[in-house]
């Protein structure tokens, strides 16, 4: 039912790449945990050690700060169609901004969206599945269209402005590091 293992097999390379949405879960010394669904087509395998996604703009953004502080990071999948499986990923993280040299090598491996925020790059430690007999069947219909809209609709100044007013502190206060230099 279950495995573990410290690299992505094939097997799991392929259910990871059938997936239209994941969880990352992440949390500072102190303060609240987060758990984000995510969705897009922003999730990448480098190599079997290795992971990375793209992040768009949204109306927190816990994962960097926390990261920032304590790098441990989960992300966690589920098959909702076809087989049932639970994917989950352990490692440490690090944060890619447009402003480092990382961020060039990795941004042309997702599809290109106005709002990228960061990319995070995983070192995968333990990659544990579970049963997933418990998650119910759900059918994907299609991506939502409203957070394209919303960037197009803000524009690259307006979308700076709600990072500024936004996403520069964490929910427990601390910074996130997306305009340091």
């Amino acid at each position: 039912m279950g495995s573990k293992s410290t690299t992505l097999s094939k097997h799991h390379m392929q259910f990871i790449e059938e997936q239209k949405m994941f969880f990352v879960a992440t949390a500072p010394v102190e303060g609240f945990i987060n758990l984000s669904p995510k969705g897009t087509d922003s999730f990448r395998i480098i190599d079997d050690k290795t992971v990375v996604w793209l992040n768009l703009t949204g109306s927190g953004n816990e994962t960097a700060a926390h990261v920032l502080e304590d790098s441990r990071m989960t992300i966690m999948m589920n098959a909702f169609e076809g087989n049932p499986m639970i994917l989950r990923l352990y490692g440490t993280a690090t944060v890619i901004h447009e402003r480092d040299n990382e961020w060039n090598q990795l941004i042309d491996l997702s599809t290109p969206a106005l709002g990228s925020r960061q990319i995070f790059k995983l070192n995968i430690e333990l990659v544990q599945t579970s049963c997933g007999f418990g998650v119910p069947v759900m059918t994907y219909q299609h991506d939502r269209s409203e957070m394209r809209k919303w960037a197009e609709k803000k524009g690259e100044s307006g979308i700076r402005q709600y990072h500024l007013e936004k996403n520069v502190l964490s929910l427990n206060g601390k910074p996130t590091g997306l305009f340091d230099d």
